[in-house]
């Protein structure tokens, strides 16, 4: 039997769906709840027009979920598809700005039948590889969290004791949680004796230089600063106390999803040849590896698997006006952490020292030059995994390493 095409509009409770044949014409359609029962009715849909679930093309705009999870397993073919690339195609068909669930399960329909080689399919990732992803997602996201939460004590600190942010530099750090959390005020802050401060320090988990740290931050807190009204700073002491109180939450669990990321990336079978590029350590190797996923057919070429990254560039091109770009639209997680490890390449490895040099020397910033850097290394990770191979430095840098000599 012919192909089929499904149009699936997911939302968090249901999910519209419409079915057509290779003409356009509709076999089905309507409303699925979500759970089991969504899945099964959508099994009954396809059921009488295919013989094999591999004849059935899913258009949807999420990767994610237990819904496509259950598709992906029964062998369907599932197309991500970026919600921009879904209004985009609407508005080819239609300028009226009309927008329903239903029209939009049409619209994707119609997106799988012509044009599913535009759009890759959502990869069928090992447990252990989507256990990590989960791990690794949850660790970045709360790392992210405890930014946001550190510069808003920041920016309270700043309104009214500025003493605090002489004494630390690193507001998330042991010390500064330690002590803020018995002198959340500047008076409480003047008051502290160095035994207390010390005190504080140790219980915090500082080993050496305790007498002399405390001596600095003694000497900071009880300088000379403008000071805001005591019923102000008592209220605003308040929000420190609690940010405080969060921040070291936040410290705690971040360490204890770390110790369960690493456990699970190095059962990965993958983890040693990630782990053997430069600038790959545990934690932004658990990040690669999450982002790419393990599925081997999801990168045709390494071209891909650097379009995937967000690290190639694009080219914008017409008449005499040709200008090249940063990607916009891209995996935000996957980019950020291609970025550090092309910056902590710089220092592990020699020939990517040579690379980023010779970027800078041609008039790339330093931000251009570390995404091209970050490029090239997931060209590299793309060969070692496609090769089962570890990273060699002769063998990914020597050519330049020649040129450079």
């Amino acid at each position: 039997m012919k192909q089929v095409f499904v149009g699936l509009d997911w939302a968090e409770d249901h999910h519209d769906v419409f079915v057509e044949d290779d003409t356009g014409q509709r076999l089905a359609g309507g409303r699925l709840p979500e759970g089991v029962e969504g899945v099964a009715r959508f099994h009954e849909l396809v059921a009488g027009h295919v013989d094999e679930p591999a004849d059935v093309v899913v258009a949807t705009e999420t990767d994610r979920g237990l819904f496509i999870g259950a598709l992906v397993a029964a062998g369907y073919t599932v197309l991500a598809v970026n919600p921009l690339s879904t209004s985009r195609y609407r508005e080819r068909h239609s300028t009226s700005g009309a927008k329903s669930d239903p029209g939009d399960a049409k619209v994707l329909a119609d997106l799988a039948r012509t044009d599913a080689h535009n759009h890759r399919p959502v990869a069928g990732d090992s447990e252990l590889a989507e256990a990590v992803k989960v791990l690794a997602r949850a660790h970045q996201s709360m790392i992210w969290t405890r930014q946001r939460q550190t510069n808003q004590m920041r920016s309270t600190l700043r309104e009214f004791y500025p003493a605090a942010l002489e004494a630390f530099d690193e507001l998330a750090g042991r010390d500064a949680l330690a002590v803020l959390a018995i002198a959340p005020t500047p008076t409480a802050g003047k008051l502290l004796s160095r035994s207390k401060i010390a005190a504080a320090l140790r219980r915090g988990g500082r080993q050496r230089r305790i007498d002399e740290r405390t001596v600095e931050i003694q000497t900071a807190l009880r300088s000379e600063q403008l000071q805001a009204s005591t019923l102000v700073a008592d209220a605003m002491g308040a929000s420190v106390a609690a940010l405080v109180a969060v921040i070291a939450e936040l410290q705690s669990q971040i360490g204890r999803l770390e110790t369960e990321l690493a456990d699970r990336f190095e059962q990965h079978p993958d983890a040693k040849i990630i782990r053997s590029l430069p600038g790959l350590g545990m934690t932004l190797g658990a990040r690669v590896l999450a982002e790419f996923g393990d599925d081997p057919n999801r990168s045709a070429d390494a071209k891909s698997r650097k379009n995937y990254s967000g690290m190639s560039p694009i080219t914008r091109a017409s008449g005499k006006h040709h200008v090249v770009l940063a990607r916009y639209a891209r995996n935000r997680r996957l980019a950020d952490a291609c970025y550090l490890w092309a910056f902590a390449a710089i220092t592990a490895s020699p020939g990517a020292r040579i690379f980023y040099d010779a970027r800078r020397a041609a008039g790339d910033t330093h931000h251009r030059a570390l995404r091209a850097l970050a490029n090239r290394l997931v060209g590299i990770l793309h060969g070692c995994l496609r090769h089962h191979t570890p990273y060699d430095e002769h063998t990914a840098w020597a050519h330049r390493q020649q040129l450079a000599a």
